[in-house]
């Protein structure tokens, strides 16, 4: 009896075991790049600019590193309709320039059959939800990249993108009536307590399974959430004047259109469309209006699943500042040699104008030394152009 007893303890602990058991998972994702990168802006002899591009030209092949990442996750059983929910989820540098873990969606959660799922942490904006077109892969996965890091480090440039959200809470709706459609709500709170906006965002996916997708996504102060940047304060058009170190926020909506006509036509082609509009709320913004048009097409004639994808990237007013565009183009190619690992090439063409506020100095010599004579203030232009050709290896586990 005694061992009896004692076996039965046994299994019972064997599966509480496996039951809180978590997955491990990861993803690497490492590609070598040619890169040629140029900007200019036009000055007379005797004026400078002051912390702005004028002239950069970088012709390198980099190793690059993109979106790598180690993660467990898992659930946990809490009653007979309500499991917990967790992941735990961070982003690391292949290619060794960032040797740090960087938190990507980290959460804690609860799923109900009833009401739904609740993942309280740091969760990506609802905008994603809705982000159902194909994207390129590798240096030209660079929808979120508006701005740049530094003046000495140029990239190309796109429209806004959806972002991750530090205490927040998102709410996924359960299915109602077997609706293809799926709700999901969330609220992001702002710490910060000076100046504090606290952000909120909603989604709406459709999708029945016959290859047609549609959504629609909002947010309010989440993913427009600046803090001291270097602003113009137009309230006098004669004297604009540089204003340090000043907050602003903003709101997104974006809609999204898929198609897989291979559910139609005899043609193994996906296509879509995504269209956003960005709301800054800083002074004298302009609404910021980006396209992505997008095709992908399968291949036949490989051993292996190969296909091809075609991108169109188009932005007006970019980051808010009117008369600024940026034009993107980008051919690539995937070859699946499992389902876990995958070959990547593309070769893509960036065009923008880079604006920001500075100011120009003009500068005269007088007895050998310079002498600044005047100081405008403006939103000043760089025309960039990047072009970058490149592939490599994504490992999944």
């Amino acid at each position: 009896m005694k061992k009896l007893l004692l076996a039965s303890a046994i299994a019972a602990l064997s599966v509480s075991a496996a039951q809180a058991a978590p997955t491990f998972y990861g993803k690497a994702f490492v590609t070598a790049d040619y890169v040629n990168a140029e900007s200019d802006m036009n000055l007379r002899a005797n004026e400078r600019a002051d912390k702005f591009l004028i002239d950069y030209d970088e012709n390198t092949v980099e190793i690059n590193s993109h979106a790598s990442r180690l993660g467990l996750k898992g659930s946990e059983t809490l009653s007979a309709n309500t499991d917990l929910v967790y992941q735990l989820e961070y982003g690391i540098g292949i290619d060794g320039d960032n040797n740090t873990f960087k938190s990507r969606d980290t959460y804690l959660g609860v799923v109900n059959k009833d009401f739904g799922q609740f993942r309280v942490g740091r969760n990506s904006s609802v905008l994603g939800y809705v982000n159902n077109v194909t994207l390129t892969e590798g240096y030209w996965d660079n929808l979120g990249n508006s701005k740049l890091e530094s003046e000495n480090d140029l990239r190309a440039l796109n429209m806004l993108d959806d972002s991750r959200q530090s205490n927040s809470i998102v709410w996924i709706a359960p299915k109602y009536n077997n609706l293809p459609l799926e709700l999901a709500l969330q609220y992001a709170s702002d710490e910060n307590f000076v100046d504090s906006k606290n952000g909120y965002g909603a989604s709406l996916m459709f999708d029945q399974g016959t290859g047609f997708t549609a959504g629609l996504a909002y947010s309010k102060d989440m993913d427009v959430r600046v803090e001291k940047a270097d602003l113009l304060d137009n309230s006098n058009p004669l004297l604009p004047k540089i204003m340090g170190n000043q907050n602003y926020r903003g709101d997104v909506i974006r809609g999204t259109v898929s198609a897989d006509l291979a559910k139609y036509v005899t043609y193994p082609v996906k296509v879509g469309v995504m269209y956003q509009q960005t709301d800054y709320d800083f002074n004298g913004s302009d609404k910021e209006k980006g396209l992505v048009v997008s095709g992908e097409m399968g291949l036949t004639n490989f051993a292996k699943p190969a296909s091809v994808y075609l991108q169109y990237n188009k932005t007006d007013n970019l980051n808010g500042f009117g008369d600024a565009e940026s034009d993107q183009i980008v051919l690539g190619g995937k070859y699946m040699f499992k389902k876990n690992m995958i070959g990547h090439a593309y070769v893509g063409q960036n065009s923008a104008d880079y604006v920001r506020p500075g100011k120009i100095d003009t500068v005269a010599v007088v007895n050998g030394k310079e002498v600044v004579t005047d100081t405008r203030y403006g939103n000043y232009k760089s025309d960039i152009d990047v072009f970058a050709v490149g592939g490599g290896l994504e490992y999944k586990f």
